[in-house]
């Protein structure tokens, strides 16, 4: 037991000032709880004034309108609808804005509504706007319309900014060729080749687009000589109608060419594959936007016409799977793909994926080499990418871009001696003649565009897809709102864009000294990688030689070369 002084006894001073400030902090606690009550029950009362005062000048106004004259009319009605919104706004239980702020609480939702237009017209500059800024979107529509893509005064962009790419330009360019060059489809394996043009209309089916789009988007192809690709909903009669040359995409619905129970049919993708129209047969493995993800059509929107087309019921939704029913491991892919062209009569075949796993795409090439067969063209989606409708999450993180996919399938197939017997498309953001350049020097062949495409039919980037209501008819199955779209104006419109934006991919390689694409190499690609630095493609990143990964693998591909598969698709 320990002895206590003076000194140790509490001091009373000390406790009095500490009793002050509990009852002091006691006092401002009990204050605050009053005024927050007493603020709520006053705002409580300004809500229910606010609707008591709207229904008593609704009804003053009425009773004035009857009694003296009707034009009281016109203020007692407005009113008496404010009123009633008000009510509804305290009762209805969905947004808690408006139980709050009946009547105010709407102008939140406006703007919400109208921030889309504000932040395009008013807000963006020329140069940040997404997906596509509005310098792009003005260089479609001016070549669209033949008119010049030209602007005054110099760029507007921050060249050294870390991640700015540049094309060098050559002492001694070239003259630019006469004729757009075409790349030839079809390897050792196919006895009808195709000659693709260096852009050509990407993906995008009837159903997700209008059929006056799909016919606009034909008939340019017709005029202008290049490609159409279906996407995955079928050959409809508005892609075969106008004559131009289609790229039949098959997903994995197989939509055009499946059994009553949703497997692959193949009478009658035999019968399909052979119109004339349809020169080479796309698998669609994955998509940018969204890889991994199937699709369900709700039968809502499966109409008579769209039921034709996919070969499935009116009325009833309709699944897309995720996976192909077909193959499981990538030996199964190739000999489908083999079988596919025999179906087809010896026309091309290839696939379109969106790159992820390096190791599976080389446990292909590995099944390719086994087989003895490959197809004769892949096409590489990126994941900027479009699409009617896609999850954020998936859009804005699964999936390589296009240049990392591009020189990720290109340099595996140079690894295992497998580039020369196929080509390389690109699809994903491709809308000028630097983009294609670009797309050429990381590895592609050719390139096809989508939303480069729309806007030169029309589209305005409202991002309404999804809704069925797109303002300029593009995409939606509305027919009032397609007739928007005047198929002989916007089908020149599609065809100019295409010659022009060629043109300038021409006159680009032609200023860096390039007669042909073929002629482009990586290091003719810069990057700024920091301030100070810039690099070439060449030092960037690994280029593979003919069959290096048969002999002796890089160590960043060893690993990947070593696991990979053709029996199982290991991540």
């Amino acid at each position: 037991m320990h002895d206590t002084g003076p000194g140790d006894l509490p001091d009373s001073s000390g406790l009095s000032a500490l009793s002050t400030c509990w009852d002091t902090g006691s006092a401002g606690g009990m204050r605050a709880r009053i005024d927050r009550r007493t603020s709520g029950h006053t705002h409580d009362v300004l809500k229910i004034l606010l609707v008591v005062l709207l229904g008593s000048l609704a009804v003053a106004g009425s009773v004035t309108a009857v009694l003296v004259s009707p034009w009281w009319w016109a203020a007692a009605c407005p009113l008496l609808v404010l009123a009633l919104v008000a009510v509804h706004d305290l009762v209805q239980r969905r947004h808690s804005v408006l139980r709050n702020y009946p009547l105010l609480g709407h102008l939140r939702f406006a703007l919400e509504a109208l921030r889309p237009e504000l932040q395009q017209y008013f807000i963006e500059r020329n140069f940040d706007g997404r997906p596509f800024d509005r310098d792009t979107r003005s260089i479609v529509y001016e070549r669209a319309k033949g008119t010049d893509a030209e602007e005054p005064f110099g760029t507007e962009l921050d060249l050294y900014r870390t991640g700015s790419e540049f094309l060098t330009p050559s002492m001694a360019p070239r003259s630019v060729p006469a004729e757009a060059p075409r790349v030839r489809i079809g390897g050792p394996e196919c006895t009808r080749p195709y000659d693709m043009a260096l852009l050509n209309v990407s993906a995008m089916s009837f159903g997700s687009l209008s059929a006056n789009a799909v016919l606009a988007l034909n008939t340019g192809a017709q005029l202008g000589g290049f490609a159409h690709d279906t996407g995955e909903g079928g050959l409809s009669e508005y892609h075969l109608r106008p004559g131009g040359d289609l790229v039949w995409e098959i997903g994995t619905g197989y939509f055009g060419c499946r059994t009553d129970d949703g497997d692959f049919d193949e009478r009658q993708f035999a019968e399909k594959a052979a119109h004339q129209q349809v020169k080479c047969v796309s698998l669609k493995i994955s998509q940018g936007a969204k890889p991994g993800i199937g699709g369900v059509l709700p039968g809502a929107k499966v109409n008579a016409e769209i039921a034709a087309v996919r070969g499935v019921p009116q009325g009833e939704t309709v699944i897309s799977p995720p996976f192909h029913r077909v193959y499981s491991t990538p030996r199964e892919l190739v000999r489908f793909l083999a079988r596919m062209r025999e179906l087809a009569g010896g026309k091309p075949v290839g696939f379109k994926l969106c790159v992820g796993s390096r190791r599976e795409f080389l446990a292909v090439c590995k099944a390719m080499l086994e087989e003895g067969s490959a197809p004769d063209f892949i096409i590489v989606d990126g994941a900027e990418g479009g699409t009617g409708a896609a999850p954020l999450e998936f859009a804005d993180n699964v999936g390589l871009p296009l240049g990392e996919g591009l020189m990720a399938v290109h340099n595996a197939l140079v690894g295992v001696g497998l580039r020369d017997r196929m080509r390389i498309g690109a699809s994903g953001k491709v809308a000028t003649g630097s983009d294609l350049v670009r797309r050429l020097l990381q590895g592609a062949d050719y390139t096809n565009s989508a939303r480069a495409m729309m806007f030169a039919i029309g589209c305005i980037q409202a991002q309404r897809c999804h809704t069925n209501a797109c303002p300029v008819g593009v995409a939606t199955q509305d027919e009032r709102r397609a007739r928007a779209v005047d198929v002989p104006d916007k089908s020149q419109r599609v065809r100019r864009y295409q010659q022009a934006t060629v043109k300038s991919a021409l006159q680009i390689m032609a200023s860096m000294g390039v007669d042909d694409p073929g002629g482009l190499r990586p290091h003719m690609l810069l990057q700024r990688v920091n301030p100070h630095t810039v690099r070439s493609y060449a030092e960037l990143h690994d280029w593979l030689t003919p069959g290096q990964l048969l002999t002796s693998a890089p160590s960043s591909w060893a690993a990947d070369w070593k696991a990979a598969d053709p029996d199982r698709f290991t991540h």
